[in-house]
Formats: C-alpha cells, sequence, structure tokens
C-alpha cells in the first residue's frame, strides 16, 4: 500500500491506463483524478474543435467525465481508454450542437468547397527563452486559434485531432466513423482553408513588421549624431 496521500497520487499518475481503470471500478479518486490529468488537454481539445468556445468545451469534459465515471464498469478495453474518451466527448459535444440547432448535411458541406492546393506548414524549432519571442509565440497562436475557429466543424476537428493532437489518418477514421480517404479530403482543404485566412490577417499584420519608432529611433539617433560630432568637430547643442 502507499504510504501517503502523496504517494499515492504519483503511483496513480505513472500507472498504464488498464491499471488506472480497474483502480477507478474500486472507486479510488485518485486513480480519476490521474485519468484526468492525462486527458485533459487531448479531450478538451476535441470539444474545443467542435464547440468552438473555451467555456463550452470545458463543460463539455466536465459531463463527459462524468458520464465516463458512471459508465467505467462497461468498458472492454476493445479500444484504447483515450478513444473510448474522446468518443464520449464528440457524442456529448453533438448532441449539445444538435438540441441547440439543426445539423447539416456533412457532404453538402464538403461541395460547398472550393478545390485548392495551398497547404499551411507547421515547423519545428529551438524553444527560446525570450519573453519578447514568446509573446510572438502568443500572438501567433492566437491568430491561429482564431483561423481555426472560423473552419466548419467537419474540418476543424478532423484538423485538431490529426494537425495539432497528432492522431493518424486511420485513428481519425475510427474516431469520426468515416472513411481515410474523407480524413484526407477535410484535412486538405482546413489546411487550404487556414493558409488562406492567415494569409489574409498576416498580409495587414507585416506592414507593420520590423518597427523602428519611439526610443529605438531616438537612441539610433543619438548614437550616430554623437559620432559625427565627435568626427567632425560638430558643436554639442545641449552646449550654449
Amino acid at each position: 500500500m502507499p504510504d501517503s496521500p502523496m504517494m499515492a497520487a504519483r503511483d496513480f499518475e505513472g500507472m498504464a491506463d488498464a491499471g488506472l481503470v480497474e483502480q477507478v471500478r474500486r472507486g479510488e479518486p485518485l486513480a480519476f483524478c490521474a485519468v484526468m490529468r492525462r486527458y485533459n488537454q487531448p479531450l478538451f481539445r476535441v470539444a474545443r474543435a467542435i464547440m468552438a468556445d473555451d467555456a463550452e468545451a470545458e463543460d463539455v469534459v466536465q459531463e463527459s467525465y462524468a458520464r465516463a465515471f458512471a459508465a467505467i464498469g462497461g468498458f472492454r478495453g476493445e479500444a484504447g481508454l483515450g478513444t473510448w474518451l474522446t468518443r464520449i466527448v464528440i457524442n456529448e459535444s453533438r448532441g449539445r450542437l444538435r438540441r441547440r440547432r439543426p445539423q447539416v448535411d456533412l457532404d453538402q458541406v464538403e461541395r460547398t468547397q472550393e478545390a485548392g492546393a495551398l497547404i499551411l506548414g507547421f515547423p519545428g524549432g529551438k524553444v527560446v527563452d525570450d519573453p519578447e519571442v514568446d509573446a510572438a509565440r502568443a500572438e501567433v497562436r492566437r491568430l491561429l486559434e482564431r483561423a481555426v475557429d472560423e473552419l466548419r466543424e467537419p474540418f476543424r476537428l478532423v484538423f485538431i485531432l490529426r494537425d495539432i493532437e497528432d492522431r493518424s489518418v486511420d485513428e481519425v477514421a475510427g474516431l469520426l466513423d468515416i472513411r481515410a480517404e474523407t480524413v484526407r479530403t477535410r484535412l486538405h482543404r482546413a489546411r487550404r482553408q487556414l493558409r488562406a485566412a492567415l494569409d489574409a490577417t498576416l498580409a495587414d499584420a507585416l506592414r507593420g513588421s520590423f518597427p523602428f519608432l519611439g526610443p529605438r529611433c531616438d537612441r539610433l539617433v543619438e548614437t550616430v549624431m554623437r559620432r559625427l560630432r565627435a568626427e567632425r568637430g560638430w558643436p554639442d547643442p545641449d552646449v550654449a
């Protein structure tokens, strides 16, 4: 037995999914805490992809956990725990949308999309511990999140599962009960639409890039003038 509640929490954090499920079935609260900590981010992202709202996505995840806890006795492990939880989140999210508004036929949505071949890339890079870099990265993330929010739900969900959660095409197809080719098509269109949206947004931002105004401008002017006064014997303007 663990020596303390803190030790128990650490033990559960390192436990495999199957072990956690068994402990949850036994009514161990720390095991369910470990499950939530393990899956909070991917599940929130899926809910956010469908609901397009932070607060609603959080509500969906909370309700989905409640449903999962109530149904844990029926979990047989044919799919992974993460897959099972993800399907609960998808069902809960879409159920809320159905109650809110009529569904749009997905084939009709796809037929309205224009063909295109622009692909949005997400290059990696070394993480730099710099406040200005962090602020710039945060602003880029906000721009991307707003652009993702503008996607229709079928494309937004595939994009988040595939490009943000890094799930395979086959995993996404299984989760959404669609063909792998449909996943690829929606992902392609989502990337194209994001590229178009970001191109328009960034075009305005680029016109204001690399500013050199205010104190930076003043500092450079003063540095150059100080050098010229020394080289050319110009009088110091502060000396009357």
